[in-house]
């Protein structure tokens, strides 16, 4: 299939594999990545209870950056990578060590309140590689939460899944059964095929700190070009329509909604979105530009259909590519409408040439 990047032009695919630095540490099971389920980090609300306690240590406490809590009279406390149980046991321990608690274990409670998006490095098939926030949640959101005071949290985006989506999600070349994740001095293998097909997947909750990689299968797989858990739901591209009759983007009613468009959108459907396509008979040889990127070697690439045999063509799928986050259209005149601007211009000159003669003839 003919693409903005012509990925057909490798030999064949292959299985992805990282940069060997980043598999320095020990393998660790994949089963045991998914089973250590959420673990505390920076931003994360605990709720602490502390029976019989007057209010001087019961209360709520955000994880500061350094990955602790701090409690009156005992100081900072470190909890990040623990889950509630051990973050518990830690606050217990550091209380009882302060002759602050007597008794057992059971009289303290530590809960989550709050998750909070966490840091995480994501790099390989992602259209924005670098530093992403994986299950950060809007203000509005989080105001909806809070009604009624709620016990507990879950946050559906601070997964593996999530922080590939918020990287920009995969591209078509990425190889979606074998992303790694490192965890400090261990890393694993994770498969989302699952995800994409409807088969069996677990994702894994990230933790803050962890690193991704995606590697690529240097193929065009088409089943990551639409919105789903790993990739972009949708995607900006550029439009230019200033062919007649529309003589400006305005009239053609490109605007913000109208570049927004659906990840799986097609070059064609892009340029019935912006108004390219359809009119007068006299339109019927307009052409159409695609400029894209290719996300594997960062080269530039502009692709040119005639629109009226793509639309008519039998093998319009096979020269109608998907478009790119960041892509840009562009429409051109048919050939006729050309020459109808040329004796349009021809005859304003000789309209404007006449009434010169005729006003100088009347001032003399």
């Amino acid at each position: 299939m003919t693409q903005q990047y012509p990925l057909q032009t490798l030999a064949s695919c292959r299985a992805g594999e990282p940069p060997e630095q980043l598999l320095a540490g020990k393998a660790m099971d994949s089963a045991l990545a998914r089973a250590s389920g959420f673990a505390l980090g920076p931003g994360d609300r605990v709720r602490l209870t502390l029976a019989g306690d007057d209010g001087l240590v019961t209360g709520l406490y955000v994880v500061g950056p350094d990955g602790s809590i701090v409690l009156p009279g005992t100081g900072r406390v470190p909890v990040q990578g623990l889950d509630e149980m051990a973050a518990g046991n830690a606050v217990f321990a550091a209380l009882r060590q302060r002759a602050m608690v007597r008794g057992e274990r059971t009289f303290l409670d530590l809960r989550l309140d709050e998750s909070a998006g966490v840091w995480v490095q994501v790099g390989g098939a992602v259209f924005d590689p670098g530093r992403v926030r994986a299950g950060e949640r809007s203000a509005e959101a989080l105001a909806a939460r809070g009604q009624g005071n709620p016990s507990g949290d879950e946050n559906p985006m601070r997964t593996l899944a999530g922080a590939l989506r918020a990287a920009g999600g995969l591209r078509p070349d990425a190889d979606v059964s074998r992303i790694y994740l490192v965890r400090g001095a261990q890393w694993t293998r994770i498969d989302l095929l699952g995800l994409l097909t409807g088969g069996e997947a677990r994702d894994v909750i990230v933790q803050a700190g962890d690193r991704i990689f995606v590697p690529s299968t240097g193929c065009f797989d088409a089943r990551l070009v639409r919105p789903s858990a790993v990739t972009a739901p949708g995607i900006r591209v550029y439009m230019s329509n200033l062919t007649r009759p529309a003589a400006s983007n305005a009239s053609s009613a490109i605007g913000k909604e109208t570049t927004s468009l659906p990840y799986g959108t097609r070059f064609l459907q892009g340029l019935v979105d912006m108004n390219c396509v359809g009119g007068s008979a006299m339109n019927k040889n307009r052409r159409a530009v695609l400029i894209s990127r290719n996300p594997m070697n960062g080269q530039s690439i502009a692709i040119q259909r005639n629109i009226e045999d793509l639309v008519r063509g039998a093998d319009r799928d096979a020269r109608d590519p998907y478009l790119m986050p960041g892509d840009a259209l562009a429409c051109y005149d048919s050939g006729l409408s050309n020459v109808q601007d040329v004796v349009s211009l021809l005859g304003n000159v000789a309209g404007v040439a006449a009434t010169t003669i005729i006003l100088e003839g009347a001032s003399n």
